[in-house]
């Protein structure tokens, strides 16, 4: 219960409760009651005098100044901001207008009954923020760093609640007060570390107040400057294998701010192979050999600073080469061998031929040279053999004779021998 005291000394009190209407006041044994009235600003507050018995007597309304606006309908006051709403024997009700600040105070409702009542109803004008500012100490901050924001509310009643917002999250700040003539301006500042992901970041200030319906907020977006992230790509192998005879590509991704305009590739603890090609952020390798095997390094800096990223290079053993499946068959005779190879092969796209593996045809080579080789000396240790059959048989009847000339003489064998004669020839 809230108590007040009027100028005829009537106690009266607000009841919300007994009839559920906000700010009613009523005096205890009299019939006239009103209710209090908040109003924002350059809108329109309405006056209610009501009497709950009426008896026909005058209702009169007047200002804090105790200058009569209302006189039943009549209206002394000139002041065209008044105007009169519903005038009968048990309601006076008026409007006004363009409400400002001066227009605050207690207006009184008079019933000239005998005793004469009387009732006050309060307005209370609401005032928004008249301006809302927000200022960052510098415009471009370096990540780490810890910089100030302030957000001032001028002009305001009552006084405002500002509060902080860093993108969703919210922040804690910190608030001083200066009235000016029953007005109030409220600034707020807030120490804000920043970092790289809060680059372009809105920085919202947003007031509360009676008065402002909705969000009424500005904001300021951060700039943040940051060393470069640095991210090494490879581009080829596709497969990321690295083996003998292969090349390599990788390519630096640098992104900083501001961006980076130096991109640099080193080999840590060794010299860069001579066979390396540098083009910007990319780093070409040809023909690799385990020599290559080592850390590579690529170095990005800006204003802020310098930041690398590394890989590690090693070098694999080529791929083992499978040679395709062979058929072999050999045919002997008396004279020849004959040695065949098959090969199988298969088309391409375009229906050429399968390359031979080199080592599987020194290999096959191999192979004939060496049966042939096998051949001639069989053939070799069979002639030498007939041979020297065909020479024991030009000698036979030589073995028994006692002298030369009879050995001659039975050699030639005489003319009834030489049908038994016989020459082999191969």
């Amino acid at each position: 219960q809230l108590y007040k005291v009027l100028e005829a000394e009537t106690f009266c009190i607000t009841a919300f409760e007994s009839i559920g209407i906000p700010g009613l006041v009523f005096c205890d044994g009299q019939n006239l009651f009103t209710k209090d009235v908040t109003v924002i600003e350059g809108e329109v507050a309405t006056i209610s005098c009501q009497v709950n018995k009426s008896d026909d007597s005058v209702i009169q309304l007047l200002n804090p100044n105790r200058q009569t606006i209302y006189f039943r309908d009549f209206r002394p006051l000139k002041d065209s901001r008044f105007q009169l709403l519903n005038f009968s024997s048990s309601e006076l009700k008026v409007s006004l207008t363009n409400v400002s600040i001066s227009d605050e105070g207690r207006y009184f409702c008079q019933l000239y009954t005998d005793p004469p009542q009387e009732s006050y109803t309060t307005i209370t004008v609401l005032v928004p923020p008249r301006n809302l500012m927000i200022d960052i100490q510098k415009d471009t901050a370096v990540e780490g760093e810890e910089i100030e924001v302030n957000c001032t509310a001028m002009a305001s009643k009552p006084a405002t609640t500002i509060r902080w917002f860093k993108g969703n999250t919210e922040l804690k700040g910190k608030s001083e007060v200066e009235e000016w003539s029953d007005m109030y301006t409220v600034t707020s500042q807030l120490m804000l570390k920043v970092h790289k992901e809060d680059d372009g970041v809105p920085v919202i200030c947003q007031v509360e107040h009676p008065a402002v319906t909705g969000n009424l907020q500005t904001q300021r977006y951060l700039e943040v400057q940051y060393k470069p992230q640095v991210h090494i790509q490879m581009t080829y192998p596709l497969q990321g294998l690295t083996r003998e005879g292969d090349a390599l590509e990788l390519t630096c991704e640098a992104i900083g701010k501001p961006q980076p305009v130096m991109v640099t590739w080193v080999r840590v603890d060794d010299e860069m192979p001579q066979h390396a090609v540098l083009s910007g952020p990319n780093l070409f390798i040809n023909n690799l050999n385990k020599t290559d095997n080592g850390t590579y390094r690529c170095e990005a800096s800006n204003i802020v600073g310098k930041a690398h990223s590394d890989y590690m290079l090693y070098v694999y053993d080529p791929p083992t080469t499978i040679p395709p499946p062979t058929t072999t068959t050999t045919t002997t005779t008396t004279t020849t061998t004959i040695l065949t190879i098959i090969t199988d092969s298969r088309a391409g796209e375009e229906g050429s031929i399968r390359a031979v593996d080199h080592a599987v045809i020194g290999g096959v080579v191999a192979v004939v040279v060496f049966a042939m080789l096998c051949l001639l000396i069989i053939l070799g240790r069979y002639f030498a053999r007939h041979k020297g059959t065909y020479f024991t048989h030009e000698a036979k009847g030589a073995d028994d004779a006692a002298d030369a000339d009879t050995a001659i003489i039975n050699a030639e064998g005489g003319q009834n021998n030489s049908e038994e004669k016989k020459e082999y020839f191969i």
